[in-house]
């Protein structure tokens, strides 16, 4: 079963192990979640079940967020995401889901937007590498070569210049350190996508050990 829940991220601090190891970890703040909707596969195809964070802003909602949002006897919310592989049976509409879910020392993928970076150059945005920066040279951060003469044009894919970060990115495998369900608080070692604020997905390690 794939357990999950959704967060937001509040920043980075550092914990000390018993063995005096220091360990950067991830805040996350995670608020019981609301079960919204139950898919199946007779009515949509595949089971998932739905998840929804964070209260929305009553005039920022349209009449479909609201009557979605009512039959879970909750108000709409602002981050919704669907967790596959699921046991329907253990969840019901309008459910709550804490971050008890989770316990210290239990691997976790963390999904999230990643920071955008705005446009950056082949160097900085596909780690290639430069020319030299002396002054007889005359190629020193471009992109190079654009391909070979015959098919006079540039494939695609090839690693240029463009708009960097701003993106969906998962880190897998992550640890979690302490669950404090007082404060609905998970942190997490390492780093997670995302700025400070953000939400992320996070969901139990598809490639755990």
């Amino acid at each position: 079963m794939t357990k999950g829940i959704l967060g937001r991220k509040v920043g980075m601090t550092q914990l000390f192990s018993e063995g005096g190891e220091l360990i950067p970890v991830t805040v996350i703040e995670a608020e019981p979640n609301v079960v919204l909707q139950k898919r199946t596969t007779e009515n949509d195809g595949y089971e998932a079940v739905q998840l929804g964070f964070a209260d929305k802003k009553e005039s920022r909602t349209n009449k479909p967020a609201k009557g979605h949002a009512e039959k879970a006897n909750t108000n709409p919310k602002r981050f919704i995401r669907e967790f596959r592989n699921a046991k329907l049976d253990e969840y019901e509409v309008g459910q709550e889901i804490s971050v008890e879910v989770f316990q210290a020392g239990d691997m976790i993928d963390v999904t999230g937007v990643s920071k955008g970076k705005g446009f950056q150059g082949s160097i900085k945005r596909h780690n290639q590498s430069r020319g030299p920066m002396s002054h007889g040279s005359r190629y020193h951060r471009r992109p190079g070569s654009m391909g070979v003469i015959d098919p006079m044009r540039v494939f695609k894919g090839k690693n240029l210049p463009g708009q960097m970060g701003g993106e969906q990115v998962t880190v897998q495998n992550l640890e979690v350190i302490k669950v404090d369900a007082e404060r609905n608080i998970l942190l997490i070692k390492g780093n997670v996508p995302g700025a400070k604020k953000s939400f992320v997905k996070i969901t139990g390690a598809i490639k755990a050990n």
